[in-house]
């Protein structure tokens, strides 16, 4: 007789000791799983970047129409408003060399210049910047001023000599003088007359629109960092150590104004009724008639100005920062 086979079954306690034990090692695995495949994603709100920050310097201005203001400055940093300095917007720039001027056209066309010779130029109202191919010197090439005359021409200035001139709105440019060891610090018109002013007192003018420039008797010695004409005959220019000369003869012949003040002077303009000049240490000389006075812009301010623009009845103010003086007062852009 066969013995029958012996049927055995898993007591119930035995698969739950079984479970019981494996249990750790599951958690450690799916543990050392997620250390290995599953990647936290962190949600970061984006902190929006303001136009103009603390740190910033902006070392020119443009005001092509009411309401409409440009300011370029270090980093390749451009913004511009929209409503007479109330608000501002970044535009981006294919740059970060420090822009030392900017001239427009109008609220769509304008041109910044640089350090490095770069040239950037813009048709849609800074929406878009674009570089512009320019001369360079194998020596040193910052640009240091662009002024913008009517039907698109353009003059900037610099290092090395560099007097450039474009015909198209600042998208292709030329030599106007061969390159030398000398910088040109500005360059002014009226109609067909120009100027252009520079290290060591160096003063040139032009008689037909820029196609030949004659050297000037300057009666100083300090370099001129800017220029400017209130009409064909008369005239100012400012630079280092409050030199200040004045022409009525348009630029023939110069004469050196008694010094108000020692500190260097970087911008001079004509506001329709006076003459004024901004410079470091926040200092401003003005002259209405044949008077002249020495004052800063505002007391205990002492920020270095590079440029000084009339905004309806406020002064905008480049250099050390972006400022509005408005009857006295004096804002910072950027600052609380």
């Amino acid at each position: 007789m066969k013995a029958r086979p012996v049927r055995t079954e898993a007591s119930p306690g035995l698969f739950k000791r079984a479970a019981l034990s494996a249990a750790p090692m599951l958690i450690i695995g799916s543990l050392i799983y997620a250390a290995f495949f599953v990647k936290a994603e962190v949600t970061i709100d984006a902190i929006p970047q303001p136009a103009i920050e603390r740190r910033d310097n902006f070392y020119g201005l443009a005001v092509p129409q009411d309401g409409v203001i440009w300011a370029a400055g270090s980093y390749g940093k451009v913004v511009r408003s929209d409503d007479n300095g109330k608000t501002w917007q970044i535009q981006k720039t294919p740059v970060a060399v420090h822009l030392q001027s900017i001239a427009a056209w109008d609220a769509l066309h304008a041109v910044a210049v640089g350090n490095q010779g770069r040239i950037l130029v813009t048709e849609d109202g800074g929406a878009h910047w674009a570089e512009a191919e320019s001369p360079r010197s194998e020596v040193a090439n910052k640009l240091v001023k662009v002024r913008t005359y009517p039907e698109g021409v353009a003059w900037a200035v610099g290092e090395m000599g560099a007097v450039l001139k474009s015909t198209d709105h600042g998208r292709s440019w030329s030599r106007a003088l061969p390159e030398q060891d000398q910088a040109w610090n500005d360059v002014f018109f009226v109609g067909a007359n120009g100027w252009l002013v520079g290290e060591f007192g160096r003063i040139q003018r032009s008689l037909d629109g820029g196609q030949t420039w004659a050297q000037v008797e300057s009666p100083s010695g300090s370099s001129l960092m800017s220029v400017a004409f209130r009409d064909a005959e008369h005239g100012l220019a400012v630079g280092l150590s409050g030199t200040v000369l004045s022409s009525t003869d348009g630029g023939a012949s110069w004469t050196v104004v008694p010094p108000l003040t020692r500190e260097h002077l970087n911008h001079v303009r004509w506001d329709g009724q006076a003459w004024h000049a901004v410079g470091d240490k926040g200092v401003q000389i003005s002259q209405r008639g044949t008077q002249w006075q020495s004052a800063r812009l505002v007391d205990k301010d002492l920020s270095w100005r590079t440029q000084a623009e009339p905004v309806g009845e406020q002064l905008l103010l480049a250099g050390a920062n972006l400022a509005r003086l408005d009857q006295g007062a004096l804002q910072i852009f950027g600052r609380p």
